[in-house]
């Protein structure tokens, strides 16, 4: 049991209610500020114009910062939540780090929304806070691969210990993983949908592992973003856009971070694999098609898998449940793993 007050009164939920609840928590309070910061969208001009966007798939403009709805749900539900269920510790310096920075995150993507940054500004701000969230260290957890088991018995399977590598190691591991989540958000509620059966999956991992702050956090995030995906999915009302998609692609990967540090080692290497398997096989398929014809990694074009999904003749509700059947697919199989290699 993990949650070590929930043994008398539920033990049929074995560790899983307060994850539950702050996934609800979540969802409710993503169902009410979305259709707020919609109408403030619209009021401040924040819109995505299809108008000349030939990768554009919508046909008339759509308001965004849905981020911040998704990222206020995120907030709410640990304020709300982690006093009844982790009263011993409450907010550890690693996860007060990962709010903070998520928020600032929203922050700077709203401004992109108006002012449209360059991929190298952005890229720069993704990596700077990839550091950032390591210099949030605590007993409880530190968002940093500081090293690991060796995998398949090599060196008789001890620890290897990164040193100063882990540093940089970690902060391109988070650049990856959220700029990929953003890169996905192409069709109306796939990033979404993607990133809450990502954090549905690395709850029950971190139950499973005896993670519980993790398991709240994932949870969370899970709900937020089913909670979005009412006003998200086709035909969509509102847009995550680029202060939805980085924070939740950091706050995953941030998460992902703590809660390998306790499992298998082969597990650990696994993980972001499989949970992340979707957008990091998008963008490893874009890079190489931009490069095979000459274009600059960076630029926009339509060569993502839900284009190439599109383009075979699938509406974007097919596409999206393509990708999410691939996803579940993926964690699912994880899941088997990481409770197998616990048995």
């Amino acid at each position: 049991m993990n949650f070590e007050s929930l043994a008398s009164g539920a033990p049929f939920l074995d560790g899983y209610l307060y994850p539950l609840l702050a996934g609800g928590i979540a969802l409710v309070v993503v169902l009410i500020l979305t259709p707020m910061v919609r109408r403030l969208a619209i009021a401040k001009g924040a819109m995505d114009d299809p108008a000349g966007e030939e990768r554009r798939i919508h046909t008339e403009p759509i308001p965004r910062w849905g981020g911040i709805a998704i990222y206020g749900g995120l907030l709410i539900s640990m304020l709300a939540i982690i006093p009844f269920a982790m009263p011993e510790t409450l907010f550890p310096p690693y996860l007060i780090g990962i709010l903070a920075i998520g928020a600032v995150l929203v922050f700077l993507g709203a401004l992109d929304d108006l002012h449209q940054y360059s991929a190298r500004i952005q890229a720069l701000y993704i990596l700077a806070a990839g550091f950032a969230i390591q210099l949030f260290p605590g007993e409880t957890g530190m968002v940093q691969f500081q090293g690991m088991n060796a995998p398949f018995g090599i060196a008789g399977g001890g620890w290897i210990e990164f040193g100063w590598v882990a540093i940089p190691l970690t902060a391109i591991y988070i650049f990856v993983v959220t700029k990929t989540m953003d890169t996905i958000d192409g069709v109306d509620g796939l990033a979404s949908g993607i990133a809450a059966i990502a954090g549905a999956c690395l709850a029950v991992i971190a139950v499973v592992e005896g993670q519980p702050r993790v398991a709240l956090v994932a949870a969370a995030v899970s709900g937020a973003c089913l909670g979005f995906l009412k006003f998200n999915y086709n035909p969509a009302k509102i847009f995550m856009a680029t202060g939805g998609s980085q924070m939740l692609g950091f706050v995953l990967a941030a998460i992902s971070i703590v809660g390998a540090m306790k499992t298998a080692a082969t597990m650990a290497l696994i993980i972001p694999m499989l949970v992340f398997g979707v957008p990091l096989l998008d963008a490893f398929v874009v890079v190489l098609r931009r490069m095979a014809s000459g274009q600059p990694i960076t630029q926009a074009d339509k060569r993502h898998l839900h284009h190439s999904l599109l383009r075979r003749g699938l509406s974007q509700k097919q596409t999206v449940w393509v990708l999410y059947s691939v996803t579940l697919v993926l964690c699912s199989v994880l899941i088997y793993m990481v409770i197998q290699s616990g048995s």
